[in-house]
């Protein structure tokens, strides 16, 4: 399995970025899916997370504010982030966890969020 994760970038305080993270291999659809972040000298925490079932949960700091969404026919996911602040700068990670625990890794994308 390789996770591989795009469209992050720079954005200006208040304003919107939507991640998208491809799986290729086998599983995807009955894993859960996650997104973290890891800024600068502080631990990888998680963002996101989707069930198979399509049960989400989100970290209190960003609850409100984003939503991660899966295809399995495309075997893709995405977190769509509204309303950044610059406590949001980070690098991205995709998670696919599988149904025996395994965990995948995607590269990570970097998220500035800066005036």
């Amino acid at each position: 399995v390789q996770l591989q994760a795009s469209g992050g970038g720079l954005v200006q305080p208040g304003g919107s970025l939507r991640l998208s993270c491809a799986a290729s291999g086998s599983g995807f659809s009955t894993s859960a899916v996650a997104w973290y972040r890891q800024a600068p000298g502080k631990q990888r925490e998680l963002v996101a997370r989707i069930t198979s079932g399509e049960n989400t949960i989100y970290a209190d700091a960003v609850k409100g504010r984003s939503t991660i969404s899966r295809d399995n026919a495309k075997n893709t996911m995405d977190l769509q982030m509204n309303s950044l602040k610059p406590e949001d700068t980070a690098v991205y990670y995709c998670n696919m966890r599988t149904l025996w625990r395994k965990d995948y890794w995607g590269q990570g994308t970097q998220v500035t969020v800066s005036s």
